[in-house]
């Protein structure tokens, strides 16, 4: 049985635990405002609210209805459209009709639920930020100019920089974007009695985000025992010298963490090109691991980190490489019972570090190739180098040879023209939808190219590379 509040009110539904939200709303309480199209996450036609008590604060995401399973929102706020609605418009809602943002008015409601998103959680009132919520949002009939213009207005009508996160709900409620009910909600979940322990079956599946699951596998896991991983409220701290992130924080979370960007300044940019604001929002940082994607974002990104893995099972832990984790095509060294808790990286890789990726649109699409690169170096020469690619190898790729190669050259136009050389030959792709083998070598070399030239702007330049190919 899951039990949550939907809207203002609270239910107890007893549907199969891997039943979408989707399907909960529309089809089981009527509410049809959520738009049932895709079933992928592509579309964002189905966004809603998901709410959660995190960190002793009530946290509100946008996410995609189709891919949230009913076991994953026990004790949460679910809010659809209907649940923002009052007797008049409200500044969001007013907006989007002044600023000519609705046509047909079939993406309206998303194009709600994700603006509302986006005024829960921005730390201030960023248009391109804004832009970002809504991008997972597909608009059939507007050109997306009168939806820019409707940002445009509401980022100037609210400053959220003055709206610290503690106060957010408080202020949007004062603003009325907000029905009044919400202030109410965190008292309301917290009166949900905690679920009785139920003991797991030792097969059974491990869920963190699903986004991946329920997109392929939507009818088996309802014939499956799931198990669903909690939350991670801290999900990346600092020891002595590494950094750790837990398994289950989610893209979202990585990307906004304040000590993840103190690593790595560009991921807020880097990890828009990843995915969609509802999809980051739940896909998990271990499920794209474990998932063994031969393009698997965050696997050519911590590959170049030299990352190790924390495996865990119920009597015992153990820590694997992650350049040693992927041993053929979607086949892992994760051995029955253990699960992927932690990662692991010495803080010093993140010093001088570079990710790319190339795909057939900018954002929000599967990567064609996606490299990453990670030098120590000191009086011009480099001390050693960790190079990644994706779309290259049936796994995620760690180029030994070209490292070996790059160990102790100088930083110099002439050792990137050799590596990427060197890297074009350790690999063997095949030819696909997102482009012919030869294709992907020529994006591998330009990638290469363009790690060097952002490291080293002084000493690397495209004229340079150009000239001498």
């Amino acid at each position: 049985m899951t039990r949550l509040v939907l809207n203002r009110q609270l239910i107890e539904d007893h549907a199969n635990p891997a039943t979408v939200v989707l399907d909960l709303i529309r089809q089981r309480q009527g509410l049809t405002g959520t738009k049932d199209v895709c079933r992928e996450g592509d579309c964002g036609a189905c966004q809603v609210l998901l709410g959660s008590m995190r960190g002793g604060r009530l946290r509100y995401q946008a996410v995609n209805a189709c891919l949230l399973p009913l076991g994953a929102i026990d004790a949460c706020h679910v809010v659809t459209v209907e649940g923002l609605n009052g007797e008049s418009l409200n500044p969001l809602q007013r907006a989007l009709v002044d600023c000519g943002a609705i046509q047909c008015g079939f993406c309206t409601p998303s194009l709600m639920m994700a603006l509302t998103g986006f005024f829960l959680n921005a730390e201030t009132s960023n248009e391109q930020a804004a832009i970002d919520a809504v991008a997972g949002n597909l608009c059939r009939c507007t050109g997306y100019a009168g939806i820019k213009r409707a940002i445009t207005r509401l980022c100037r009508q609210f400053d959220l920089a003055g709206s610290p996160p503690e106060r957010r709900i408080d202020n949007l409620v004062h603003w009325q974007i907000l029905p009044a009910y919400f202030s109410g909600i965190a008292e309301k979940l917290s009166a949900i009695a905690p679920r009785d322990a139920v003991e797991q079956s030792p097969d059974a599946v491990l869920v963190g985000g699903g986004t991946d699951l329920w997109a392929t596998r939507p009818h088996w896991l309802h014939t499956q025992s799931l198990a669903f991983l909690s939350d991670s409220a801290d999900g990346v701290r600092f020891d002595a010298n590494d950094c750790i992130v837990d398994a289950a924080v989610t893209i979202e979370q990585l990307r906004t963490s304040k000590l993840f960007r103190q690593l790595f300044p560009s991921v807020t940019q880097d990890f828009e090109l990843i995915c969609s604001a509802p999809v980051r929002a739940r896909a998990t940082v271990g499920g794209n691991l474990i998932n063994a994607s031969p393009i698997a974002d965050l696997a050519v990104f911590f590959l170049a980190l030299n990352a190790r893995l924390l495996l865990v099972s119920h009597d015992a832990s153990r820590t694997v490489s992650l350049k040693d984790f992927f041993r053929g095509y979607k086949q892992i060294d994760l051995q029955s019972g253990e699960r992927l808790q932690a990662i692991h990286f010495n803080r010093t890789a993140a010093q001088g570090f570079s990710y790319e990726k190339v795909s057939m649109r900018r954002h929000l699409d599967i990567a064609a190739v996606n490299s990453a690169l990670g030098i120590e170096h000191a009086d011009g020469r480099i001390v050693t180098a960790r190079l990644s690619a994706g779309g290259v190898a049936p796994v995620p790729f760690y180029f030994e040879k070209t490292c070996a190669y790059l160990q102790d050259k100088s930083i110099a136009p002439a050792t990137v023209l050799a590596a990427a050389d060197i890297a074009r030959h350790e690999i063997a792709p095949i030819s696909d939808l997102r482009g012919s083998a030869e294709y992907k070598r020529l994006l591998l070399r330009q990638l290469i190219f363009a790690h060097f030239m952002k490291l080293f702007p002084e000493v690397i330049r495209w004229e340079q590379l150009h000239a001498r190919q």
